[in-house]
């Protein structure tokens, strides 16, 4: 018997067209029932080169059903080329073309000498979630574009940087910038390939790259594996989105350190945001800890990075005591031993018990059963703000379903990011208290 599941924090594999949108001019083609087309695009974030109303999409129906659709495809393709003035077409099939046996890929290559980029990406919905959409998308572009383009030299201190899922997360644009900001200061060069026109000239960028610096516990891993193995580029895996002090100064080491930089000017660097940073935090200590409604224990409800930001900030930078933090993202079993580790390596031998869960019901059914030595803060979704007013706690969304505020390009990496945080935490505690 199929089981339901209550409030899921993901949509199925075809939403990360959503991946292909946020680079600039690239264009995805929907090889699927009207249906799939609409309800992706539905829960699409914002626009981009293109609405996601306006996604070409073959829409298929019972005749395809029967005799298949590859001819629509064909068409749809081909028309798209015509009418969409895009720089690369990302063909993407659902359930429906999949389970008919659509040779999608066989398609496309019958456009290799069209005048712009054609790939195809098998992301049916029955395969997985969007997260390993994305990864999917990423690793068709490595495969089918990337290696057929000319061999050059690499660029001296280029970094190319992947991390947060673009669009399905609410401070991707915001985080990707700041990520950008923090490596800059380095005296790197960061390359990112999503959001505001990045577009094909950083994606033709990417083999190039001195090293590839993944910021993801999980999400991305195969790819900058992939990309060592198709153009010898190493990798370096930080799996913390750095959000405050302690963590954006680790990152700034860390970096430097696989880049092989001079540690000197580096220190400098992090004692002059370190003095800036503090001084905020002296100015508000009062707020801080005379404050006698803020909670003192926290639970996440949300992905694996940003429940990982979001605890390490809080027990390293600010002293909070960790109950169960909830990972709802579905995250494949080969990763989660290790993602649970991380979780186990704060400040002071401070450990939290990690519960992987995509069903909202259960999840708050045993929140409601912990204890919290007070008013509880839960850092989540939408979906938590009925159970912390059940129990009278503090509340910050961060992660999808949003609906809470409008972020236009927010983050809350780096040292002022985690300023930001507490900005809005507090908020949140003067609001339901005042």
């Amino acid at each position: 018997m199929a089981k339901i599941l209550d409030e899921p924090r993901y949509v199925c594999a075809l939403g990360a067209s959503q991946t292909v949108q946020a680079i600039h001019r690239a264009v995805p083609v929907f090889h699927s029932g009207p249906g799939c087309a609409a309800r992706v695009s539905g829960d699409a974030s914002g626009t981009g080169y293109l609405t996601s109303n306006t996604f070409p999409c073959s829409n298929i129906g019972e005749t395809e059903v029967v005799f298949g659709g590859e001819g629509k495809l064909r068409d749809i393709i081909e028309n798209s080329l015509k009418v969409i003035d895009g720089d690369l077409y990302v063909v993407m099939s659902g359930c429906t073309t999949e389970i008919v046996g659509d040779d999608i890929e066989q398609v496309v290559s019958e456009f290799r000498d069209a005048a712009k980029p054609v790939i195809a990406v098998s992301a049916p919905g029955f395969k997985g979630t969007n997260y390993e959409g994305h990864e999917w998308v990423v690793d068709a572009l490595i495969r089918q574009y990337l290696t057929k383009l000319p061999k050059g030299e690499r660029i001296k201190g280029l970094v190319n940087i992947w991390g947060p899922v673009p669009s399905h997360e609410p401070y991707w644009l915001g985080d990707l910038r700041e990520l950008e900001n923090l490596v800059r200061e380095l005296g790197l060069t960061p390359n990112v390939i999503f959001g505001e026109y990045r577009g094909i000239e950083n994606l033709n960028r990417v083999p190039l790259a001195e090293f590839n610096l993944l910021v993801s516990p999980w999400v991305g891993l195969g790819n900058v594996q992939l990309l060592e193995e198709k153009f010898g580029t190493p990798y370096l895996h930080y799996p913390t989105l750095p959000v405050g002090a302690h963590e954006s100064s680790a990152f700034l080491r860390t970096v430097a350190a696989f880049a092989g930089l001079d540690p000197a000017p580096v220190e400098e660097l992090i004692a002059r945001h370190e003095k800036e940073y503090y001084y905020y935090i002296e100015r508000s200590v009062s707020v801080f800890f005379e404050n006698r409604t803020a909670s003192k224990m926290f639970s996440t409800v949300t992905t694996a990075s940003a429940a990982l930001a979001v605890s390490k900030f809080l027990i390293n930078d600010f002293g909070l005591m960790p109950n169960k933090q909830y990972i709802t993202e579905n995250v494949p079993e080969e990763h989660q031993e290790r993602i649970a580790g991380y979780f186990r390596d704060f400040n002071y031998h401070i450990e939290a018990e990690v519960v992987f869960s995509t069903d909202g019901y259960l999840i708050h059914r045993d929140i409601e059963e912990q204890y919290y030595a007070g008013p509880p803060l839960i850092v989540g979704s939408i979906f938590e703000k009925q159970i912390v007013k059940k129990l009278a706690g503090n509340f910050v969304c961060v992660s999808a379903p949003f609906q809470q505020k409008v972020v236009l390009h927010s983050s809350y990496v780096g040292y002022h990011g985690g300023l930001k945080f507490l900005e809005d935490l507090y908020t949140g505690v003067y609001q339901t208290y005042n």
